[in-house]
């Protein structure tokens, strides 16, 4: 490509003859993952910015159409690794939506709790992470010492850390432990004040503050036009989440607030993440202390849930039923029919497509990733910005790639 020699005294323009191509990633530490950006940039200013996907060719949404409806919730955990837990929860709420099942009450505050306990993993390490990208190593160890403490938690619940596969069809895996409410009452007790300590140390450093306000700013009506969700459309001034606006599992019994901001800026985004991890904590403490007693799964004879191996072992209709849903090729009675649901994912709207023709898996199972539709919005956000930037904005998205390549 050619360059202007330094004697020339010609004004710079952003013209092509001027202008670099940089590849950032996937291999750049500030993006956490394999994602690539093609940019162009004058001098350090970024002109333009093409978004490359297609590193993870995981293929979920095709594999959606191979496995049956139980079997799938192991591919949602490989989708936003970051918080599993929340797409366990979708993945079946939209299948249960399909097959007409009613959830009991104890079984839905206990999908609430993981859901917002994966919410509050997914921000620790969004915010921790941006933190560490510009600057803040102190607060990129506070934030990872308290996912250690969730990763705990769900350990003790399920047995598994990190690929939960916790939820089941009308269930879950088993019921909520006295030693798993035993470690989020602690976790609830401590986390505030981490919290505190962590807002002190970011919210009025001049380094991050400079670094991050006034940049990447989406405004309110494009954040309507261009679909984004979650953290950043409310960071924009959309007032929606899905757990108010349309309602799931439990969340119309608890108290909580939809955290919104302004401005649109990457500092926005990471104070909107901030505030929703003390609004998760109020409803975590709302469903710990006010759990229903009874069952979490649906009744066997529904011929819908896994039996416990104790109604396998001792039951004839546990037998049945898990010679119908595992060993024959009979499995669920599905409806010949389609749905979209959604719910509030930590990044945003998380939802599933799905098609039943009857048989005991999906005919068409199709994923809306919060992150394939923001990663889109990057060019937008950084085109006028200096290559410096790059790492704000991006880590203001928290895109998982994992998301993007389905």
């Amino acid at each position: 490509m050619p360059l202007t020699p330094i004697s020339d005294a010609r004004p710079r323009q952003a013209s092509r003859d001027y202008l670099w191509t940089l590849n950032f990633g996937p291999q750049h530490p500030a993006t956490h993952t394999t994602l690539r950006l093609l940019l162009q940039l004058d001098g350090e200013r970024v002109v333009d910015a093409v978004p490359d996907i297609g590193y993870l060719h995981s293929g979920f949404e095709k594999i959606g159409e191979h496995l049956d409806y139980n079997q799938y919730v192991t591919v949602t955990d490989r989708m936003n690794y970051i918080s599993p837990m929340a797409n366990n929860v979708a993945w079946h709420e939209a299948v249960e939506r399909l097959l007409g099942i009613e959830l009991t009450r104890r079984c839905q505050y206990i999908r609430v709790i993981v859901a917002e306990l994966a919410r509050i993993s997914d921000h620790l390490l969004c915010v921790g992470a941006m933190g560490l990208d510009t600057g803040a190593f102190t607060f990129f160890l506070y934030a990872f010492y308290q996912r250690e403490r969730i990763y705990d938690i769900f350990e003790t619940l399920c047995g598994a850390r990190f690929t939960n596969s916790y939820t089941r069809v009308g269930g879950l895996m088993h019921d909520i432990t006295p030693a798993a409410i035993d470690r989020i009452r602690a976790f609830l007790e401590d986390f505030p004040h981490t919290l505190e300590d962590m807002e002190r140390l970011l919210n009025r450093n001049r380094i991050f503050v400079d670094r991050t306000k006034g940049v990447g700013l989406l405004s309110r009506e494009e954040a309507i036009q261009r679909g984004a969700s979650g953290p950043i459309a409310r960071a924009s001034g959309v007032t929606r989440d899905l757990r108010k606006d349309e309602p799931y599992l439990s969340y119309a019994d608890f108290d909580f607030q939809v955290c919104c901001a302004q401005a649109g800026d990457c500092f926005a985004r990471y104070y909107v993440r901030m505030a929703e991890m003390r609004e998760s904590l109020r409803i975590v403490r709302q469903a710990v202390d006010n759990l229903p007693a009874g069952p979490v799964n649906v009744g066997v004879d529904e011929r819908t849930t896994l039996p416990s191996k104790q109604q396998v072992y001792q039951t004839i209709e546990g037998t049945i039923t898990h010679f119908e849903l595992v060993m024959s090729n009979r499995g669920f009675v599905v409806p010949c029919d389609e749905l979209y649901t959604a719910i509030e994912a930590p990044n945003g709207e998380l939802g599933f497509y799905l098609v039943g023709d009857g048989g005991d898996v999906a005919y068409r199972a199709r994923c809306r990733p919060p992150s394939f539709v923001h990663f889109a919005l990057f060019p937008h956000l950084i085109r006028g910005h200096t290559l410096s930037d790059v790492v704000a904005v991006l880590g203001s998205l928290n895109i998982i790639a994992a998301e993007l390549d389905r």
